[in-house]
């Protein structure tokens, strides 16, 4: 009687596995190609949008933190590289990260490990290379996501990092 039930058994555990592992190599992609489309219909890709402080309502991907500015570029890599001009905000903290379709991580850096002075990204897909001058940061695919996080310890001065953090942009090389 048991010995009857093994091979469907062992069929429905593979089925269960393959069903499995192709939920999580498309989950990420599908994440990111929705977490990318609502991001751009807020400024469109290849530009910083600088979004206003979280509030309960702030509810566009995640639970955004009230306490961190948020500036998003979502980028298409398909008509060139993306190039990021950074300046650093003088913030208790400050970074920079790019995501990549899949949602991995091609660069973090922060405020401290740049100085605080500006640098330069180019954001390549396989098959460009970067500008001189810009430092180059290969992705998988050619949809991602740069994201700019500032800490805002003290609500006042808002404001002034608002303005600063707009200094930060990214376009497409031409």
């Amino acid at each position: 009687m048991i010995r009857r039930w093994i091979g469907p058994l062992i069929v429905a555990l593979l089925l269960a596995m393959g069903a499995w592992h192709v939920t999580m190599m498309m989950v990420p992609d599908a994440l990111m190609h929705l977490a990318v489309g609502r991001i751009a219909k807020a400024g469109g890709p290849n530009h910083f949008t600088h979004a206003p402080l979280a509030t309960a309502a702030s509810r566009t991907i995640v639970r955004p933190s009230p306490d961190l500015a948020y500036s998003s570029c979502p980028f298409d890599l398909s008509k060139g590289p993306l190039l990021i001009d950074a300046v650093p905000v003088l913030a208790p903290y400050w970074s920079l990260s790019i995501f990549d379709a899949r949602t991995n991580v091609a660069l973090v850096r922060n405020g401290i490990k740049a100085n605080y002075k500006p640098f330069r990204i180019a954001v390549l897909k396989a098959g460009q290379t970067a500008p001189a001058g810009y430092e180059a940061v290969h992705v998988d695919g050619t949809r991602g996501i740069a994201l700019i996080r500032i800490l805002i310890d003290d609500r006042a001065r808002f404001p002034v990092i608002d303005q600063e953090r707009r200094a930060t942009i990214c376009r497409v090389a031409t």
